[in-house]
């Protein structure tokens, strides 16, 4: 790509190496405009310094209702209309609605109560592995990363287990899609999604639950926590973020490992290492390419750039995990590395919700993974692997992996 600006950030191509042109923009324009589609503009900004500031600084807006209007109208406020409430979330939220509607899941997400789901997720390794350990082959992101943690997430939420094919069919279609023309396919999508949640809701009403959605519906019941616009964003989001993340940290993780044969036998033989390990991984090749959008409340200049008011960014969050300038050797895999201050989850008040829960999974699904499934490896050339054309997500379509039949004790304790 000579011309920097031309970036398409969903291409494939760019998605399975985008590393040397991110180096290239650090050196010589960290902060470019690029279009994302539909007529879009955005500013990416592409320093891990520079990135930690858009995240932070409260002069950026992520509510576009509130952002800065050119001319009548913005034409983000068309797609905000088309997804209705699902655009009413914590992710889209400014202070103090962001802590308002944050602090109703919080204590779901805590370090505590996440602990308490280990036993759950070690068994649906397990179980997940049990089924294709004698067969040798699997496509890792279907048969392993994608079931573990929606399995999770729609349990916790009280999604009866029959319906989570649809909601994973759903959500990808949603954020694979893309913004142009072809969001308009999304409608019908979209109307089918909202009358599942709402009766999904209606559901809960008539009949509480020891699950999260029912939390949320006496919140919502009670008038002055949320509304129901938001409780119907609340739950979207939830779902999203509730699986997309460990989805592609295990599928990204387990194609470094893979890449990385040395630092992968570390792993094995050393399984005390693996919290760092998943740090590594989440900064070595993270599961988000960029950090949802932000608006400039006012002109603000950002490594020599303006930004003029009203005009949106990009944190590059795959690029600042890369920059030279914060970490040492920032193009190979350490899975000691120690400081490790990445932004592979973001930073500031709409830091991941679920870390604590995305962190857990992957864990417990690397160490099953290595201790159930000797002499793993690639099952199609390296140069095949295909990646998902998703703006902000980054993850593979498929990971087909091979591997020795293995007799290992199924549920052997960890040490980590």
């Amino acid at each position: 790509m000579s011309n920097l600006a031309n970036i398409d950030l969903t291409d494939p191509r760019f998605k399975a190496n985008p590393y040397p042109i991110y180096d290239q923009l650090r050196a010589q324009t960290p902060v470019v405009r690029i279009s994302i589609g539909f007529g879009y503009k955005a500013w990416l900004v592409t320093r891990y310094e520079d990135v930690v500031f858009t995240l932070k600084d409260q002069r950026f807006t992520k509510d576009v209702y509130k952002a800065p209007k050119r001319g009548f109208f913005r034409k983000e406020m068309l797609f905000a209309w088309m997804f209705g409430p699902f655009v009413k979330h914590m992710l889209n939220a400014d202070e103090p609605d962001h802590t308002r509607l944050r602090g109703l899941v919080q204590k779901a997400f805590t370090a505590r109560f996440v602990e308490s789901l280990q036993p759950r997720i070690e068994s649906l390794s397990e179980e997940l592995l049990d089924r294709i350990a004698a067969q040798g082959h699997m496509d890792l992101m279907r048969d392993f990363a994608l079931p573990l943690p929606v399995t999770v997430i729609t349990e916790m939420l009280g999604v009866p287990a029959a319906d989570r094919g649809r909601f994973v069919g759903w959500i990808t279609t949603i954020l694979d899609t893309g913004i142009g023309p072809q969001s308009l396919k999304m409608l019908p999508l979209i109307s089918k999604f909202k009358r599942y949640v709402r009766e999904l809701m209606q559901l809960r009403r008539r009949q509480p639950e020891n699950d999260l959605i029912s939390a949320l519906v006496v919140a919502e019941e009670a008038g002055d926590k949320l509304s129901e616009a938001e409780l119907m964003a609340m739950i979207f989001l939830l779902l999203i973020a509730g699986y997309e993340t460990t989805v592609n940290l295990i599928g990204n993780g387990m194609l470094a490992l893979l890449d990385h044969p040395a630092e992968l036998e570390k792993l094995r033989t050393q399984p005390a290492i693996m919290p760092s390990a998943v740090e590594e991984l989440l900064r070595y090749d993270g599961p988000l390419e960029i950090a949802s959008q932000r608006y400039a409340l006012c002109d603000i200049e950002i490594a020599g750039t303006m930004i003029p008011r009203g005009h949106m960014l990009a944190p590059g969050l795959t690029s600042a995990n890369r920059d030279p300038r914060q970490f040492e050797q920032p193009n190979g895999l350490n899975l000691t590395r120690e400081p490790n201050r990445h932004v592979g989850l973001g930073q500031g008040i709409h830091y991941c919700l679920g870390a604590p829960l995305a962190r857990l999974e992957a864990q417990i699904a690397f160490a099953a993974l290595l201790r159930r499934l000797p002499e793993i490896r690639l099952a199609v050339p390296r140069n095949s692997i295909r990646w998902r054309s998703s703006l902000v997500i980054r993850g593979l379509q498929e990971l087909p992996i091979a591997f020795r039949t293995s007799a290992a004790v199924r549920g052997a304790t960890k040490t980590f």
